[in-house]
């Protein structure tokens, strides 16, 4: 299990070849669809549905998915090109062993045969199950949750190695809460979860009742693997808790932490994992930490068998016969998103072919369909975006001087990872084999966990990337202050090479406008320039900054996203700064390639007016009502709508665009308007 404080945009896109951002397309291609456009409602009053209205109509979500919009259009995409990739590798079986060709090939290969997964059905599990059947004390339990970590089989915790969080060129060990299923924590105790609960709790009697028909010897009572669950969820922190990053740093020594949390035998847990010894470890969440180690003991081993016995089942569904995993996606899916029907095999079997050998896939993804300058351009515009943020930054009168000087200090040593990593990493001594689909899963897993593993006692590789190359997203990481963009998002519709420059600034432009305030935000805020968590700002200027972002959170917890449910404004906050930042940043870089001449008018639309079109159109979407459900109550990034709406209605600059007056629904007073950046 790997996790650390990662700020990462879920749903954006890049283009893929970015030239010079010079004004000079005036010949009519103005890089917005206005055919998605519905002109009729009044851009004041409702800018999603005057940017898309039209193309919302015309695109319902399909049956396989409980979203559709900009994104799912480019990874449809990216799923074609890599199709062909691992069409060519996957019939190439003589391939030497260890090689790219050979682990991809031999990955997807495996995945895509649902007659060998329907002939097997559970058997690949049987060994696994045998293990947990044989469990008998304390420390067998503790040495089986180990081996199954490794192996990415969750179980009542999490261990992970990263950059510690006040010494970033430092990896540290880190404690986490975990082994529970639900999307968070208030799913367990919430009474509006109430019928999620009930429908889980017959998933996991469903769910067992397979297994025990695959193999009689395993017997597990649904209600206790639950049980266990919710009661270390009790304990846990909520996804708005979790945003406090100050909250879970709390480092102590290795031989104090095996003192307060006695019951688990944690020399015995490590030695099974097989890492170096080290001297220290971060407890993220205490009191879960400490629940944890009385339910050690106060849990009969018995009850820790049959929850265990849930895990595994719960972890490998996907990866095993139809019957798990149609009733794995009957729950995960349907009752959770809304999502219908499962999408075709070799689509699910192509994303885990990415998730679980990125880079060997990434670099032949690249070899394919990313050329070597792309990155020089996209640098370009990086740099564009920059400049506009010192400028912003130098003006703010907000902030005092000193702070100004170490924001600065900051902007200039974010590091920038663009297309594809420098260097790839080895990993010819994978295993990856023709016996299952699974357990070429469990196989991957494990090379991951020991690749982590072999981080302890060593200093941050800062060349590493924390996503795979074709992967659709970006993210900025505050413990390496670096803002990082893999090949797979650089495409359009956010970017078009031929199309007129305030189109471009719009999409792409705002998108790393986006990343870069990342850098500035509620957490970002909290790490210097080096990816130390450090307190760099005066006592002024933190209540000045606090003062407006809470303007964002009042008004974004006023929002009412679906019925009565309203979008979570603190849970939001970091990604509504970094909307508002990264369209504010991309408005006046566009106004500064312009040298001062106004902006060419193409159709009838200015080109700050095109720029907001493109920001709102690269946010097109609908999505299913479960699927909205769920993200208000865990997704830290509003639903798409509010990402429109939200950041123009603090922007003098959109006002002045579409002349918008006090009448207009997205009017608001200044005095309400945040304007942080």
């Amino acid at each position: 299990m790997k996790k650390n404080y990662t700020i990462i945009l879920t749903t954006i896109v890049l283009g893929l070849t970015i030239d010079s951002c010079k004004q000079s397309n005036t010949s009519g291609n103005a890089g917005i669809k206005q055919e998605y456009m519905d002109t009729t409602v009044l851009p004041g009053d409702d800018f999603n549905e005057y940017a898309n209205g039209v193309w919302l109509k015309k695109n319902p979500v399909p049956a396989t998915e409980n979203r559709w919009g900009s994104f799912n259009e480019i990874e449809d995409r990216n799923l074609d090109r890599l199709l062909s990739i691992v069409n060519e590798v996957s019939s190439d079986k003589g391939a030497a062993k260890g090689t790219d060709r050979q682990l991809v090939g031999t990955f997807y290969r495996v995945a895509m045969d649902s007659v060998k997964a329907e002939k097997d059905g559970l058997a690949p599990i049987n060994p696994m199950q045998d293990e947990i059947n044989l469990v008998k004390t304390t420390d067998d339990l503790i040495k089986l949750m180990a081996r199954f970590h490794k192996m990415g089989i969750p179980g009542a915790f999490g261990f992970y190695i990263t950059s510690d969080l006040k010494d970033s060129k430092k990896n540290t060990q880190f404690i986490s809460q975990g082994g529970f299923n639900l999307p968070d924590k208030d799913y367990y105790f919430d009474p509006k979860h109430e019928s999620i609960r009930n429908e889980y709790m017959a998933h996991i009697a469903k769910m067992m009742e397979m297994v025990s028909a695959a193999n009689p010897e395993v017997k597990v009572n649904p209600q206790t693997a639950y049980t266990i669950e919710s009661k270390l969820a009790a304990k846990a922190m909520n996804s708005v808790e979790r945003r406090d990053i100050q909250a879970q740093y709390n480092p102590t020594t290795y031989v104090d932490f095996k003192k307060k949390y006695s019951n688990i035998n944690w020399d015995l847990y490590f030695s099974e994992l097989g890492g170096k010894a080290f001297t220290d470890v971060v407890v993220e969440q205490l009191n879960f930490a400490a629940e944890l180690n009385t339910m050690i003991k106060s849990v009969s081993i018995e009850d820790w068998k049959a929850y265990m016995h849930w895990q595994l089942i719960n972890a490998t569904a996907a990866y095993l016969s139809s019957n798990v995993d149609k009733q794995d996606f009957a729950f995960f899916e349907t009752v959770l998103r809304g999502t219908k029907e499962m999408k075709p095999r070799w689509k699910r079997a192509l994303d885990k072919t990415d998730g679980s050998l990125g880079e060997p896939l990434g670099k032949l993804f690249v070899e394919k369909y990313f050329s070597a300058d792309a990155k020089a351009k996209v640098n370009t515009l990086v740099d564009n975006l920059t400049a506009a943020y010192r400028e912003r930054i130098q003006k703010l009168s907000w902030m005092s001087e000193p702070t100004k000087k170490q924001a600065l200090t900051k902007l200039d040593k974010i590091i920038r990872k663009l297309g594809y990593p420098d260097k790839w990493k080895d990993h010819s001594k994978m295993e990856i084999a023709d016996d299952s689909y699974c357990m070429n899963v469990l196989r991957s897993n494990t090379f991951g966990y020991n690749e982590m593993l072999d981080k302890i006692g060593k200093p941050v590789d800062r060349t590493e990337w924390g996503m795979s190359t074709p992967t659709v997203n970006a993210y900025y990481n505050p413990s390496i202050n670096e803002i990082v963009f893999p090949a797979g998002i650089m495409q359009p519709p956010f970017f078009d090479a031929t199309a007129d420059d305030a189109a471009n600034y719009g999409g792409i432009g705002a998108i790393i406008g986006h990343e870069l305030t990342h850098g500035f935000d509620d957490q970002g805020s909290q790490f210097d320039g080096d990816g130390n968590m450090k307190d760099w700002w005066t006592e002024e200027d933190k209540k000045q900054f606090k003062a407006r972002t809470g303007l964002l959170v009042k008004q974004f917890s006023s929002y009412v996203a679906i019925d009565t449910l309203k979008v979570n404004g603190e849970l939001t906050l970091g990604e509504n700064i970094a909307d508002l930042g990264g369209l504010t940043m991309a408005y006046y870089a566009y106004k500064k390639s312009l040298n001062g001449k106004p902006s060419p008018v193409i159709n009838g639309l200015t080109g700050e007016q095109r720029l907001f079109i493109s920001w709102a159109q690269g946010w097109k979407n609908n999505i299913k009502p479960e699927a909205l459900k769920t993200r208000l109550a865990t997704d830290p990034h509003s639903p798409a709508k509010f990402r429109i709406l939200g950041p123009m209605s603090n922007m003098q600059e959109f006002y002045e665009a579409f002349k918008v007056q006090e009448e207009n629904k997205m009017y608001m007073p200044v005095s309400l308007r945040s304007i942080i950046w």
